[in-house]
């Protein structure tokens, strides 16, 4: 009884945490907004990864960094394009020059999304950078950046498609799951 109530406590506590930190905007400047991938339908990005492009353009415009780092590789199916390439496409349409953009087109998971970015960022002689997601995956992402050594700063999504109690639980014991999975795994 007393350990399922330990357990119970720590997992709350974890949760708590998660959404703690997906509160938090700490955008500042910075040499890069990375914007993480996630699914496009084609040329279109997905509602949830608009809103990160959405985010890291107001971030780009707001003149806190020169740069934007777009993330994602090729979805399952056959897609057409990287979802990188989808960002950077909606981006030039919104006016952002394209020497302003950096992509990579090879990343699956955040992970990758992050070691990818790290190497845009190297080789351009980027040093800080201000990450894009949603909220609730914004604890991990950060995480991940400080394994990885990239100075990161979190922004998350100011709207985000998990808003009912389901879709935002669900994502939340995800997120709890991953939080205890790369304690014990090395994230790929």
């Amino acid at each position: 009884m007393r350990l399922a109530l330990l357990c119970a406590l720590w997992l709350g506590g974890v949760a708590y945490w998660i959404h703690w930190v997906g509160e938090r905007d700490q955008a500042a400047p910075a040499d890069a907004v990375i914007v993480l991938g996630a699914a496009a339908y084609d040329a279109v990005p997905s509602p949830v990864f608009k809103a990160r492009i959405e985010h890291g353009l107001d971030l780009f415009r707001s003149g806190l960094a020169d740069k934007l780092i777009f993330t994602g590789g090729y979805g399952g199916g056959g897609a057409r394009f990287a979802e990188s390439q989808v960002a950077r496409r909606y981006a030039m349409r919104a006016g952002v020059p394209e020497d302003a953009i950096l992509i990579e087109s090879i990343s699956q998971t955040t992970y990758q999304n992050l070691f990818e970015a790290r190497r845009l960022m190297q080789e351009n002689g980027l040093q800080r950078a201000i990450v894009v997601s949603d909220p609730l995956h914004m604890a991990r992402a950060l995480r991940l950046c400080r394994g990885l050594g990239i100075d990161a700063l979190g922004s998350p999504t100011p709207t985000t498609r998990f808003r009912s109690f389901r879709t935002r639980w669900e994502f939340l014991a995800r997120e709890v799951y991953f939080f205890h999975r790369d304690l014990f795994v090395k994230p790929n």
